[in-house]
């Protein structure tokens, strides 16, 4: 059977940086640390004046499919992944094709076209709903592309200002795909769920603690799930695990659930248990609450051995790399993750083909999903094709007066004549106003 995944992807950060640690934390009068070993955040990307969600997926399709010799005839799908769109009717992904029609021969009217939106999960949706119209065999030979993209910001002084990002993840998917093969299993963790959500503004509520609870819990069932229909799962069979990062201090907490429940009745919990005791097991409890202390205590100790240590470094660490220097992207965070790892074992000159990654996606609302992606022959080509490093390298960098200034500008409720603070150059920028109140865009050589 032909095999289906992502053949190549493309991302663009917001132009603007946010020291976190230099910048933001003295003028909220926070230590460093707050930021750097709490969140595990060092900076946040935010766009420019005349970038948005449509800018910054055009550019990172434009890149995507220029570099893989595509045309639009080539395309037979196009979705976008967002929670910050700005109309309720027409997609983004309309606006992100008559961009790409700007300098592509041809059109993409004969592509279908929509925006997926579950919160950060949606990216992934979006992914499963192209794998599904390939595999069906509706694509009449043609790739699917996928972009994620968003705008994630806050109000000014919530606890989530410091997680904030802005940038866009293209995905081109496609049969015998030179990245990474989607698996046919995936396992779902879903509930109906107020953690986290914009009920017609555009700046989030956030229940922050209970926001963290759910992921916790919908990841943890996404993880049962999988393991009914794809067979119970050992640490050693993944190379790497991306998880949604809406910061890394949160995949800290859920990688070590993660590596509880998939040691649980293995050789592992055996020769940990010379060290920190069996796991406890619910049944040898008497009440719920004594069950959960103990099984507490037994994390923060599984948490502190060497071998679940090691197992972290080698396979969570290297997919926050990225996300670190970038914050939250919302749809595209679980595929920065992606890159990170697989940029880092690149970058490390380990030969990653044939290895399995664990991905493990999640909207608040709520939604994970779990699924298993294999590691394709030419992915190193795809992965060095990448200049994500020039380009976060030559983000402006601002101070905290900018900071306020270009927050305001992004700000729908504001009025703001903030000038641009860097220069459009070969990419989409937005172009004002027209007649019906849409926006305009245009790409500036």
């Amino acid at each position: 059977m032909t095999s289906v995944g992502i053949d190549a992807v493309e991302i663009h950060t917001g132009k603007l940086r946010l020291d976190l640690a230099e910048t933001f934390a003295p003028e909220m009068g926070d230590a460093p640390e707050k930021y750097t070993k709490g969140l595990g955040l060092y900076a946040s990307s935010f766009p420019d004046t005349y970038e948005d969600i449509v800018t910054m997926g055009a550019n990172a399709a434009h890149r995507l499919l220029k570099r893989k010799g595509l045309k639009p005839d080539d395309i037979g799908r196009i979705d976008v992944a967002t929670e910050s769109a700005f109309d309720h009717s027409k997609p983004v992904s309309t606006y992100i094709a008559g961009c790409l029609e700007q300098v592509f021969e041809g059109d993409f009217h004969h592509a279908n076209k929509g925006e997926r939106k579950f919160a950060c999960v949606a990216g992934t949706q979006s992914i499963d709903d192209a794998y599904n119209w390939i595999k069906a065999g509706r694509n009449r030979g043609r790739a699917a592309l996928v972009i994620a993209t968003d705008t994630a910001l806050y109000a000014r002084d919530d606890p989530g200002e410091a997680t904030q990002g802005a940038g866009a993840v293209a995905m081109l998917i496609d049969e015998e795909p030179n990245l990474v093969e989607l698996s046919t299993e995936q396992g779902y963790g879903s509930a109906d769920e107020t953690d986290f959500l914009k009920p017609q503004q555009q700046f989030p509520s956030v229940d922050g603690k209970r926001s963290v609870n759910v992921y916790l819990a919908r990841m943890r069932e996404a993880l049962i799930d999988y393991e009914r229909v794809g067979g119970k799962i050992h640490p050693d069979d993944f190379r790497l695990g991306p998880f949604h990062t809406p910061f890394p201090g949160m995949v800290r907490k859920a990688a070590v659930l993660a590596y509880r429940h998939i040691t649980r009745d293995t050789e592992i919990e055996e020769e940990l248990a010379e060290e920190i005791g069996r796991q406890p097991r619910s049944e040898a409890f008497d009440s719920d609450e004594a069950y959960l202390e103990a099984i507490s205590e037994y994390t923060d100790a599984l948490k502190g051995t060497d071998r679940y240590q090691a197992w972290y470094n080698r396979t969570i660490d290297p997919t926050l790399t990225l996300s670190r220097h970038v914050g939250n992207w919302y749809t595209g965070s679980v595929h920065v993750a992606r890159v990170s790892g697989l940029k880092a074992l690149a970058e490390a000159g380990e030969d990653a083909t044939g290895e399995r990654l664990l991905v493990g996606s999640y909207g608040s609302g709520a939604q994970a999903e779990i699924h298993v992606e294999t590691v394709q022959e030419n992915w190193r080509e795809e992965i060095e094709a990448l200049d994500i490093d020039d380009r976060l390298e030559s983000r402006y960098e601002l101070t905290f007066e900018e900071y306020e200034d270009v927050h305001d500008a992004h700000n729908y409720d504001e009025e703001s004549a903030v000038e641009e603070f860097t220069v459009p150059e070969s990419e989409f920028a937005f172009d004002g106003w027209g007649r019906m109140g849409e926006r305009k865009y245009r790409y500036v050589e």
